[in-house]
């Protein structure tokens, strides 16, 4: 497994060893020992969670307050761009975010850490997205930034206005939003 730290060090990228040939192909999609090693820490996953999108449907921004859950994302079924926001107000990154394009076909993995928020945009026509959780998920403690908020200033490579639920369209604004110390 190939692990690269994004523009936020803390938000891994993780490729797998695909192997392929005319059959089709085979990848380790888990292995506990090799993503302790790639984060250079211990992680527990507590739940696994699968959505289904269509095309343009915008989830998040996403996290819990309490209960805070890191994420090991990744897409089984079409494309998304998935986005961490780093809610931490003590980290020098507080407040930036980072993006990357997670397919079926790439195959690539995102790590999210506790104390960020998280979201994605489905590109293609429909999108299987698998999460790990190192937490449950805690709806009373769960707590959502708006998706287009100016402060952060998400390029959100769609065309026109994404598809969010009512929920994720009253989200907070960044500047009022509550964040970890």
């Amino acid at each position: 497994m190939k692990a690269t730290a994004l523009a936020i060090p803390d938000v891994m990228l993780l490729e797998p060893k695909v192997f392929g040939d005319d059959r089709g192909f085979f990848f380790e999609s888990f292995n506990h020992a090799q993503i302790e090693t790639a984060l250079g820490r211990k992680v527990n996953f507590v739940q696994d969670n699968h959505s289904r999108s269509a095309k343009n449907v915008l989830r998040g921004l996403h996290y819990q307050i309490r209960q805070p859950q890191a994420k090991l994302v990744r897409v089984v079924l079409g494309e998304v761009f998935d986005v961490a926001v780093d809610i931490r107000k003590s980290s020098h990154t507080f407040g930036r975010w980072v993006g990357q394009i997670l397919s079926a076909e790439n195959k690539r993995q995102m790590w999210v850490p506790e104390g960020f928020a998280h979201g994605f945009v489905v590109l293609s026509e429909t999108a299987e997205f698998l999460y790990k959780t190192t937490d449950y998920w805690a709806p009373e403690h769960e707590r959502c930034i708006v998706w287009n908020d100016t402060n952060l200033a998400i390029n959100w490579p769609i065309d026109g206005d994404p598809v969010v639920s009512a929920k994720d369209a009253e989200g907070a604004a960044f500047q009022a939003a509550e964040v970890y110390a």
